[in-house]
């Protein structure tokens, strides 16, 4: 008898338990965060970069884009000139967009979007890119030079808001 009470003791135990467990795992729960740690994971982000290196970046021409103040002019010559400078740097502009990009994700980006450091989307990973890109260019490109949740700011040492775009734009392109 003492055997059957004790039996019945631990198999509604190892009920309980279970249930509890299953419940704490069990969804409908917010995702806690930790804000006030963020920066402490920046710091140990930066801390364990690789240096940051000079980056040389090919100048570019300006671009001609009609506005709209020429646009509906008597002088459709014009027009027509600047819409081909247009197209032809608009190539010229996006092989170069992608080249500033790659160099830079290769400098600074992959150290974590390579491996999933500090919760980065790995690069090419659509499945972890996917809600991001929902948010857009503007905002991925401002969150990643002014830092957001656990990533740092990457608007040092020079790097410009369009080179980190740039960079943005190739990580996409990979994931999409």
């Amino acid at each position: 008898m003492r055997k059957t009470a004790l039996n019945t003791a631990l198999w509604t135990t190892l009920v309980v338990s279970l249930g509890v467990s299953l419940s704490a795992c069990s969804g409908g729960h917010e995702e806690v965060k930790a804000p006030e740690r963020v920066e402490e994971a920046a710091e140990i982000a930066r801390a364990n970069a690789p240096e940051a290196e000079d980056m040389e970046f090919a100048e570019t021409e300006p671009m001609v884009v009609a506005t709209a103040d020429t646009a509906g002019t008597e002088d459709e010559d014009v027009d027509m000139a600047a819409s081909a400078v247009a197209e032809e740097s608009a190539g010229d502009s996006e092989d170069l967009a992608v080249n500033v990009g790659a160099e830079l994700y290769d400098k600074q980006c992959m150290a974590c979007h390579a491996t999933g450091l500090l919760n980065a989307p790995k690069y090419g990973d659509a499945a972890a890119w996917a809600p991001r890109i929902e948010k857009g260019v503007a905002t991925l490109t401002d969150h990643s030079a002014n830092g957001f949740n656990q990533m740092p700011a990457q608007a040092y040492n020079g790097v410009t808001e369009d080179q980190i775009k740039a960079a943005v734009e190739y990580m996409i392109a990979a994931a999409s």
